[in-house]
């Protein structure tokens, strides 16, 4: 069948065409096709199909025992081009796997399966070579290795259970890598591992939590990413009772409307928890695209009740077990207190106005006007240009930006906030078009009433482009068309603008 290779046939001998074939196929799917799962399946694939066809050409069957009256030589040949063609086999089974089942842009997820079944092709390659090329009966090492299989399962038991645990858990998918989960002790965490052993959750305080398979195939989970990542929320709110409950679900209605860190879809809702004498207590629940948002969302709506519900002239209601003055004897001191007016309250609240002094302030207070919008109103069309400042004194607003045929919203106003500084102080456009989401009330600081003060005291506008300077640089900025361009610009260049818009002398 075979001949002693010679130099002149040496192109022709099976044995440098198969060992030559072997090592291009594993340099090239091994080492230059490995970044790119797919083409190293199809190298592997291909390579394989040759060593087959060359191996059959030349009357070697891999999955047959060898002739018994070949030579040495011949037969060390055969062996190692089997064990070649069984390697290959498996090479190109297991990059079937990856690709096709496992999906290696994920591969921590899947890593028990791809595992098994990689343990598994490895196994039924090295039993074939036993068999076909040692011609070795594998019944009776599979009969003999029984007996250690017994003896080393009794000693590895536990670890064991946590390996088949861990397997029914992945073919079960009750969570994946990303996953945050609560198990019923109170343990939780997001999933970031799962491997033969352990499940690996990274929890609150971003300390790494190692849990057997075994225990987390026994205890019950609630997974909090299933079935989307999205994560429902609810917070708790009492509010003294001086108007009726349906007046304070509208501004309730009004603080979720504010909100920018919650969903829309499903809608957030409001329902009232008890009615007492001394409190209406609510429920305010809402959604967020991620459990890591809850807390951040939770924040804004507490800044949101307490801004709310001081436009509002309502007061929040004390716990049930607070110490303390009676409610009746809090509410007398707090009539005692001088009475500010409104102008002059949500100046104070502005960094924008902050210099001014008191004398300043009344001035420019008495000229604010009052100005209200019905719901869904426009209160500035995108690119208008703004010559005042416009304080939200109740209810909320909307910025959306229209870009194309798409609507982009760049966020929600809600009372304390503020909108046309850039246009008021140095004449820029609006990016954005406001849109009433509930009736509101703002109060309008016109660029004529400030031009007196700039004249009196020309310093103003220096510390004015210092603050702007000041929120353009921490995006906290109303939603100006230029203010992108407005980056990197010195207070000197700002004051230039400011006193060349009110015509202040340099």
């Amino acid at each position: 069948m075979l001949e002693n290779p010679t130099w002149s046939g040496m192109l022709a001998d099976p044995v440098i065409q198969a060992g030559t074939l072997a090592v291009v196929g594993a340099i090239i799917t091994r080492i230059a096709l490995r970044p790119f799962p797919s083409w190293k399946l199809a190298g592997q694939v291909f390579f394989f199909a040759a060593l087959t066809v060359l191996l059959l050409y030349h009357d070697i069957v891999p999955y047959e025992v060898g002739p018994a009256t070949a030579s040495t030589f011949e037969r060390v040949f055969i062996a190692l081009a089997k064990v070649v063609w069984w390697i290959n086999a498996a090479w190109a089974l297991i990059a079937f796997v990856r690709v096709f089942l496992i999906f290696e842009r994920q591969p921590r997820e899947g890593r028990l399966v791809q595992d098994l079944v990689i343990g598994l092709i490895y196994l039924g390659a090295i039993l074939s070579v036993v068999a076909y090329v040692f011609s070795f009966p594998v019944g009776t090492l599979i009969a003999t290795s029984g007996v250690f299989a017994i003896i080393l399962g009794l000693a590895m038991q536990s670890t064991l259970s946590d390996v088949f645990s861990g397997i029914a858990l992945n073919l079960g998918r009750p969570y994946t890598i990303g996953d945050w989960i609560v198990l019923n002790d109170g343990v939780e965490g997001r999933v970031v591992e799962t491997n033969w052993r352990s499940t690996h959750l990274l929890n609150g305080s971003n300390d790494l939590v190692v849990l057997p398979n075994s225990f987390l195939a026994k205890v019950g989970l609630t997974n909090l990413s299933s079935p989307d990542r999205s994560h429902g929320a609810s917070l708790t709110v009492r509010v003294v009772p001086t108007i009726g409950p349906s007046a304070i679900i509208e501004v309730m209605r009004a603080v979720l409307l504010s909100s920018g860190s919650i969903l829309t879809e499903p809608k957030p809702g409001v329902q009232i928890k008890s009615l007492t004498s001394d409190a209406v207590e609510l429920e305010l629940s809402f959604r967020v695209r991620d459990i890591g948002q809850t807390g951040p969302a939770k924040n804004e709506i507490f800044d949101l009740i307490y801004r709310h519900i001081k436009a509002a002239g309502l007061t929040l209601a004390r716990p049930l077990d607070a110490a303390g003055p009676p409610p009746d004897q809090l509410q007398s001191e707090e009539v005692v207190k001088p009475h500010r007016p409104t102008p002059l309250k949500l100046l104070d609240a502005i960094p924008l106005f902050s210099s001014l002094t008191e004398d300043e302030k009344e001035t420019l207070a008495a000229s604010m006007t009052r100005r209200t919008y019905k719901k869904d109103s426009i209160l500035i069309e995108q690119g208008d240009t703004v010559a005042s400042l416009m304080i939200v004194r109740s209810g909320a607003v909307v910025a959306t930006r229209q870009e194309g045929h798409k609507e982009i919203e760049l966020g929600r106003l809600a009372p304390g906030d503020y909108f046309g500084e850039s246009g008021l102080l140095i004449g820029v456009g609006e990016a954005a078009s406001l849109r009433a989401l509930t009736f509101v009330v703002v109060y309008e600081i016109a660029q004529t009433s400030l031009t007196p003060l700039l004249h009196d005291r020309p310093g103003i506008a220096e510390e004015l482009a210092a603050t702007l300077l000041h929120r353009i640089e921490t995006g906290q900025h109303s939603f100006a068309a230029e203010g992108a361009t407005l980056h990197g610009r010195s207070v000197g260049s700002l004051v230039t603008r400011i006193r060349h818009l009110f015509q202040v002398p340099q």
